[in-house]
């Protein structure tokens, strides 16, 4: 992939742009149905509470052996902590910066709760809504369906976009498929609690933040 002849940029939301590893914790150390079972819960000790699937590469509610469905309710139902997902540094500052240089921007955000994540994101992206477009995609009853491939041929047509001339940045591992099976180029970010991509997918650009990802295409300016 040549940095150079991107033109659009779809930005996954949790663990991209905001830290939904904050919401988890904060969920099950505080939330009433499960903040004694987690009492003293450590930050590094998360992946041994909810371990991480080799197609996910990252963590999520869903994963925990016993209660992952009853805790995914959960997290959904109680605003205060499903909105407990601060935005990572400098997201504002790289997305405007990105916009004057002409590109494209688009959240591309897969969630069981279309509604309260749409409206997630326009508060919290309040600063950007001018040009960031923002899109929801319902889960199927498996994370990795085909619910984000479908969403994102949708709107190369809707938005006449080239998928030649886009990327997917997205930590999770199904979604770099995803990004591949609509015809665009898959890039990853990584965390403290991301595992390693499969070997087939070693050639995909990693970076640990965007502003990173704003500097890899740049570079080829």
């Amino acid at each position: 992939m040549n940095p150079s002849s991107i033109k659009n940029i779809f930005w996954d939301v949790d663990g991209v742009l905001a830290d939904l590893n904050h919401a988890y914790y904060h969920f099950l150390t505080g939330h009433p149905n499960y903040r004694d079972q987690f009492k003293g819960l450590r930050w590094e000790q998360l992946p041994e509470v909810l371990p991480i699937l080799p197609e996910y590469g990252a963590l999520e509610l869903k994963t925990h052996p016993e209660l992952g469905n009853e805790m995914d309710r959960d997290f959904c139902a109680d605003q205060a902590f499903f909105r407990d997902r601060p935005l990572y540094p400098k997201v504002i500052e790289v997305l405007k910066e990105l916009n004057q240089l002409g590109y494209r921007q688009f959240t591309m955000s897969a969630t069981f709760d279309v509604g309260a994540k749409t409206a997630y994101l326009r508060d919290i992206l309040s600063p950007v809504t001018d040009f960031l477009t923002i899109e929801c995609v319902q889960h199927g009853e498996f994370m990795h369906d085909t619910a984000k491939v479908d969403r994102l041929r949708d709107c190369y047509q809707k938005y006449n976009l080239n998928p030649k001339e886009t990327i997917l940045v997205d930590d999770r591992i199904y979604n770099q498929y995803a990004a591949i099976e609509s015809g665009a180029h898959p890039v990853r970010m990584r965390c403290e609690f991301t595992t390693d991509s499969p070997t087939e997918l070693s050639w995909i650009p990693e970076f640990a933040n965007i502003e990173e990802v704003k500097d890899w295409l740049l570079k080829k300016k």
